[in-house]
């Protein structure tokens, strides 16, 4: 009797020891949230790839990816696509906070999740392909049409959503809110906040590369994984309005370096912004065309300090760098234009600028000296004494100089300063 009471305590101690130890393991398992609440970009792209990585070393128990975006680059969300599918690491994706959205490439990396969340007050759709990079053609855009329907319509099958909906998100552009996404099975469900949406997938099977996976989110941890400073800065530079600007403090620091020898600040400043508004420019669906306008129109200002041209080149100037300014970035998206507000100030300020400022700095360049040697040549005077080819004397602004000339110069006689030695100037006389 005694042994069997010590074998049921045993066996209860064993049994309490296994269920803390679950218990201390489904606390200790960590999700990590990733927040995208800009537009889909490289930047964007490198961030997910590396948090998905960094995600798979710690052992996450699962991903979600906070998102809000207008939409972006294509290559960009393809990107996000292929590394959201080939994780080893369950990735939800919840369009939240209230007011956000999932447009365009939104569409595509939702769908593309293992699961896909909304938050109350929050929309999805519109995902119909614009020219990025330049103007396409009726041809051009049936192609990329139906590109885009072919991809989201395999992301749609493969994860058991609706697939009719999604093509008519490419076609039409429709779009639909928590609710309706809901119910037309976009997405798997709504969510009023984190925490509630680790509780409601708790249990959810889903299906990864490596196999089915149980999720366990109910007890987790939640690990914010924020950009770095590097991945601020280059997302911050890859804003089309920065770009802008980074390219003409470029030509200005150029500029100012070529016309002042030396200066060094401001060569280095330029170079440095010109090299940023590269990258920019990978990153944005950039027409060269306006970018030649804008070079164009800064070369005429330039030509307007050494032109008489009675302020048409001004003119011209201005009217070219507006419509580079609006070329530059040819999408029909509105996130990739620039703003009149942001033009128009920068063209004037720009226009002021090479006609005003840098017009005074050229007019001293060539302005006579005054001063010095160079300022007394050209300089006339009076000749004090008989001045001969080996001696003399010149009067030349109240100052009496030693002056020679090759011909002789009677005393009293208006001379001019031919050149300057040391001490003693060359003359000849007034004819």
């Amino acid at each position: 009797m005694q042994r069997k009471l010590i074998s049921s305590l045993f066996i209860l101690a064993a049994i309490s020891f296994l269920i803390s130890s679950t218990h201390s393991q489904e606390s200790s398992a960590q999700v990590m949230v990733v927040k995208v609440n800009s537009v889909v970009n490289p930047v964007s792209s490198e961030f997910i790839n590396k948090s998905l990585k960094k995600a798979k070393e710690i052992q996450a128990e699962a991903v979600v990816i906070q998102l809000d975006t207008p939409g972006g680059l294509d290559t960009s969300m393809r990107s996000i696509v292929k590394d959201i599918i080939a994780s080893d690491v369950p990735v939800i994706v919840y369009v939240s906070p209230s007011g956000a959205r999932a447009a365009s490439a939104g569409v595509f990396i939702t769908l593309a999740a293992h699961v896909a969340a909304m938050a109350p007050g929050t929309n999805i759709g519109a995902a119909h392909p614009v020219g990025v990079g330049g103007k396409m053609d009726e041809t051009m855009v049936e192609k990329a049409t139906n590109d885009a329907v072919a991809y989201v319509k395999s992301l749609a099958e493969r994860t058991g959503r609706n697939a009719e909906w999604a093509e008519e998100s490419v076609r039409k552009s429709v779009s639909a809110t928590e609710t309706e996404a809901l119910e037309k099975n976009v997405i798997d469900i709504v969510s009023k906040d984190l925490p509630t949406l680790l509780k409601d997938i708790d249990g959810r099977t889903v299906a990864l590369v490596s196999g089915e996976r149980t999720l366990m989110t109910a007890q987790t941890s939640i690990v914010s994984e924020e950009m770095n400073f590097r991945f601020k800065i280059l997302n911050f530079i890859s804003d089309p309005s920065v770009a802008y600007m980074l390219l003409l403090l470029g030509f200005y620091g150029i500029f100012f370096e070529l016309t002042n020898p030396g200066a060094i600040f401001p060569g280095v400043v330029g170079a440095i912004a010109l090299i940023l508004a590269f990258y920019s420019f990978q990153t944005l669906p950039v027409n060269y065309a306006g970018i030649l306008l804008i070079v164009l129109a800064i070369i005429l200002f330039i030509l307007e300090i050494k032109v008489t041209s009675f302020g048409m080149l001004t003119i011209g100037g201005i009217i070219t760098m507006i419509f580079g300014s609006l070329m530059l970035f040819d999408t029909p998206s509105p996130f990739f234009k620039l703003s009149l507000y942001l033009v128009l100030p920068t063209v004037m300020f720009t226009a002021l600028f090479f006609t005003i400022v840098v017009g005074l700095v050229y007019r001293a360049h060539r302005k006579k000296p005054v001063t010095g040697e160079e300022g007394l040549v050209g300089l006339e005077g009076t000749a004090n004494t008989d001045i001969t080819a080996d001696d003399g004397m010149a009067a030349l602004h109240g100052e009496l100089w030693s002056a020679h000339a090759d011909e002789p110069i009677a005393k009293g006689d208006k001379i001019i300063v031919v050149s300057v030695s040391g001490l003693k100037v060359k003359v000849r006389k007034v004819l």
